[in-house]
């Protein structure tokens, strides 16, 4: 069974189903007696704000200049107040939709993977979680999913999805003796991919 005040971090393309199964899990390890705490990022922090404005085409700079703007953003969400330490030290676990991983993913469709990395290197030393869940889902799929929820966001075109993806998987090659990584097939039913994650987190398999 994981450790209390764990840090276990969703990844995942687009309409993958991070969200619906951040909800599933919390509610699960609640049921076990843990104190879950969930967040997200981008965070609600100042520069977050001004990421999700970028995220949504209200503003508009060059894609490289993005990379570093989550990179700030993510040491805000460890180090601030109610952050990621703060919640891990009141003896949370904490469940995180979007982390490090994504950045090196979606970053490295306009700069160099390895730059990313070493941009969030701060971040990895200060709160490296214990588990990544990754949700993976066929890109079709997925942006069937994002085109019924609405406006889309910048990322959210196929091509881009699909080099997303490929970029996750060299991502799982390059860092598996320094991350611990989950990969779930996303494609079954909610309740599936749900008995999936608490059989590994709970080590009931």
């Amino acid at each position: 069974m994981i450790n209390e005040n764990a840090f276990i971090v969703f990844e995942g393309i687009d309409g993958s189903g991070k969200s619906t199964q951040i909800k599933m899990l919390a509610a699960a390890l609640s049921e076990q007696g843990m104190s879950v705490e969930v967040t997200a990022e981008p965070s609600n922090g100042d520069i977050g704000k001004l990421l999700r404005s970028y995220l949504k085409k209200e503003k508009v700079t060059d894609n490289r200049a993005i990379a570093p703007l989550f990179a700030a953003d993510r040491i805000d969400h460890i180090t601030a107040k109610g952050g990621i330490l703060d919640l891990l030290n009141r003896k949370n676990t904490v469940l995180c939709d979007r982390y490090y991983l994504s950045s090196y993913a979606y970053q490295a469709i306009d700069c160099d993977m390895d730059w990313v990395i070493e941009l969030n290197r701060e971040a990895q030393r200060l709160a490296k979680p214990d588990l990544h869940i990754f949700l993976d889902l066929p890109c079709e799929i997925s942006m069937e999913r994002v085109k019924n929820r609405g406006e889309t966001e910048l990322f959210e075109q196929l091509d881009r999805q699909k080099k997303i993806r490929e970029n996750f998987f060299i991502l799982f090659e390059k860092l598996k003796d320094e991350e611990n990584i989950f990969i779930v097939d996303a494609t079954k039913s909610p309740e599936e991919i749900a008995q999936e994650i608490r059989n590994k987190v709970l080590c009931t398999e």
